[in-house]
C-alpha cells in the first residue's frame, strides 16, 4: 500500500540507523519525502553526515523528494524544530520519523487514517506511534487519548504545529497562573515538568525541541492519540546518541502490527493510562504510594489537631 501522506525524515550522523529506518520508509513508498539533515559538529563527523545523507538518495519508487540540509551544526533544538517548521511550509500534514525510530509497517496506514479522521478536530494535536504501558491493554479500541505527546514516530498537522512555542514565551505567565496544578494531579509531576520548563526558559538547557512541543500541546489543551500497542521501536540508545545514551526500558520496545483500526466512541483522556505513564516515567511515585503518603499526612494533621 502506497503512503499518500508526506513523510518527514530527520537525520544527522548515524548512517547505519538511518539505513534501517529508511528501508522502512522505502517499503511504505510515500509519494512525498522531506529529508531534514543537520550539519557536522567536527571534521570527524563530516563523513558520517555525508554517509547518512547518501542513504536517502536510494529512491527507487515514484516519490517527490524535498531536502533541507544545513551546512553547519544547528544542534538538536534548532535543527529539528526548524526542519519541521520548514516541512509544514510545504505540506498540510505529515508523518515524522527520526533516524533512530524504526516503525512497524502498520504505523504508516495508522497515521494516515487518523490524520484524515481528526483532520478538522483541533482538540487533537498529535498522532503518536508510541505505547509505554508495559504491555497493559488500557482500552478495547485501537488507540486512546492522552496528555502525553510521545514523539518517537508521530504525525501532526500544520494547524497544530503553528502553535509551537520553541522559546517557551508563554511559560512565565502559564506558571504564574497556577495552571500546572490543573494539568497534573500529582504534585511531584508538577515539580518534574516545572523544573524542566524553568531550566529551558532560563538556561536554554537541554539542547532539545520536544519538551517545548509538550508544553505547546499541554498549554493549548491538546490531546495526543496513542496506540493500544507500540508501533515504533527506538533503536538509537547508545554512546553515539545525542540524548538517549544510557540503557533504558524504553529502548528497543518491539513494534507490533495494529491491524484494522477500531475507533473509540468518545474523545476523552484515558486517565488510567496517563496515571501509569506519570508514575513510571515522570513523577517517580506510584499512584497508590502517593495516595498512601497523602493519607498519612492527613492523619498526622488530624491527630495533631485533636491531641494538642
Amino acid at each position: 500500500m502506497v503512503c499518500s501522506t508526506p513523510v518527514v525524515f530527520l537525520i544527522f550522523r548515524r548512517p547505519n540507523l538511518t539505513a534501517q529506518v529508511f528501508e522502512a520508509i522505502r517499503q511504505a513508498q510515500p509519494t512525498k519525502l522531506l529529508v531534514v539533515a543537520d550539519g557536522p559538529r567536527s571534521e570527524g563527523e563530516s563523513v558520517l553526515c555525508q554517509q547518512a545523507r547518501a542513504v536517502t538518495e536510494n529512491i527507487d519508487w515514484n516519490c517527490e523528494v524535498l531536502r533541507n540540509y544545513s551546512d553547519v551544526n544547528l544542534g538538536c533544538r534548532k535543527r529539528i524544530s526548524s526542519g519541521i517548521t520548514w516541512a509544514f511550509e510545504q505540506v498540510e500534514e505529515a508523518i515524522i520519523l527520526e533516524d533512530d525510530c524504526l516503525p512497524h509497517p502498520s504505523f504508516f496506514p495508522y497515521c494516515e487514517i487518523l490524520l484524515e479522521y481528526y483532520r478538522h478536530d483541533e482538540r487533537i494535536m498529535v498522532v503518536s506511534g508510541n505505547n509505554v504501558q508495559d504491555g497493559q491493554q488500557q482500552t478495547p479500541y485501537s488507540y486512546y487519548f492522552s496528555r502525553y505527546n510521545h514523539c518517537w514516530g508521530w504525525a501532526t498537522w500544520r494547524r497544530a504545529w503553528k502553535h509551537y512555542d520553541g522559546e517557551l514565551k508563554k511559560w512565565p505567565s502559564f506558571k504564574a497562573s497556577g495552571l500546572l496544578s490543573i494539568i497534573f494531579e500529582n504534585p511531584l509531576e508538577q515539580q518534574y515538568w516545572g523544573r524542566i520548563w524553568d531550566t529551558l526558559y532560563t538556561q536554554n538547557k537541554p539542547d532539545t525541541w520536544d519538551y517545548q512541543w509538550t508544553f505547546t500541546c499541554m498549554s493549548n489543551g491538546g490531546l495526543t492519540i496513542l496506540p493500544n500497542i507500540n508501533l515504533v521501536s527506538n533503536i538509537g540508545f547508545g554512546s553515539d546518541a545525542t540524548h538517549t545514551t544510557q540503557k533504558s526500558m524504553l529502548s528497543n520496545i518491539p513494534a507490533l502490527d495494529i491491524g484494522e483500526i477500531n475507533h473509540p466512541s468518545s474523545i476523552l483522556r484515558n486517565c488510567t493510562a496517563d496515571a501509569h505513564t506519570s508514575s513510571h516515567y515522570y513523577s517517580g511515585i506510584k499512584p497508590k504510594q502517593y495516595a498512601f503518603s497523602k493519607s498519612k499526612r492527613l492523619l498526622r494533621r488530624f491527630a495533631s489537631y485533636f491531641l494538642t
